[in-house]
């Protein structure tokens, strides 16, 4: 009995050792959560500026053609997947890599640029055709991130080696609710939507030329879009692992209090198996 006492203790100290590390995780995430979702306020606006500029433009100069805008018989797809680079974040990590695995077709090739070291190792064990691999800025992303990543994808893209670009990253709804999704950035059907308010075309001009505005905005639609992906992750990320570690607390604290339920059992046992032990004793002596 002794020694089921001492294990159970044992047992204690560990599970509390753990509960002491998921709780400090949790803060540490809800600290994290808190200044990813400032910066993801102040993004958006950014890309919803290039966006309408670009709409504008498109619905103002009928007939304007662009080579990034031109649909292709799709051969290749380029996903650029973003995820994590740890762990401890629930499904957070897995839900990117089977939407991207579920979204694949037998008869397309596919070529990849991982952001995060669990979706790297991820497609780099199943031998995707990696392009490059971006680690450790998944927490703490910048927009020269997002300029380098676009700037391979476009490359890609103007010599034909890929006939699309998929970006793949968790929308951030709530601190509880997260979204995986797929959005497709060349050729894109969102640039053609009609903005809300468009100027009249009469009073439209531009210096030098639609097309070369266009060269302009669109690389930057990329990559303030890629930005933006970047920044939704960073906060769901934050959001997953502060719910997953608040979870494991919780656990943990359940355990604790059934082990020592259990202790206290047995610690009785003893007790009265001890006192049971001296009354025998008493009696033979009489």
């Amino acid at each position: 009995m002794g020694r089921s006492m001492q294990e159970i203790s044992r047992r204690i100290r560990g599970v509390s050792g753990t509960m002491q590390i998921t709780r400090a995780m949790e803060m540490v995430s809800s600290v994290k959560l808190r200044q990813a979702r400032k910066t993801l306020s102040m993004t958006k606006p950014y890309y919803q500026i290039v966006l309408d500029n670009i709409q504008r433009i498109l619905s103002t100069v009928k007939g304007v053609r662009h080579p990034l805008l031109e649909e292709r018989d799709i051969k290749t797809s380029l996903y650029i997947t973003v995820a994590s680079d740890r762990g401890l974040a629930g499904g957070y990590n897995a839900n990117i890599n089977r939407l991207v695995e579920g979204d694949l077709s037998e008869d397309i090739k596919v070529k990849i640029i991982p952001i995060g070291l669990k979706t790297y190792e991820f497609f780099r064990n199943r031998d995707y055709d990696i392009v490059q691999e971006f680690l450790g800025i998944s927490q703490d992303p910048t927009f020269s991130d997002a300029k380098e990543i676009a700037s391979i994808a476009l490359d890609l893209y103007l010599k034909g080696e890929v006939d699309e670009i998929k970006v793949v990253y968790t929308e951030f709804e709530s601190v509880i609710s997260h979204k995986p999704k797929i959005v497709r950035l060349l050729p894109s059907s969102e640039i053609y939507e009609e903005p809300e308010e468009i100027v009249a075309t009469s009073l439209m001009e531009f210096e030098p030329t639609p097309e070369e505005v266009l060269d302009f905005l669109i690389p930057k639609y990329v990559e303030s879009t890629i930005y933006g992906a970047l920044i939704e992750a960073s906060t769901s990320e934050q959001g997953a692992r502060q719910i997953a570690m608040e979870s494991a607390t919780e656990n943990a604290e359940e355990i604790i209090e059934e082990l020592e339920l259990t202790y206290n059992r047995a610690r009785q046992e003893a007790i009265t198996m001890e006192i049971t032990e001296i009354v025998s004793g008493a009696d033979a002596l009489k």
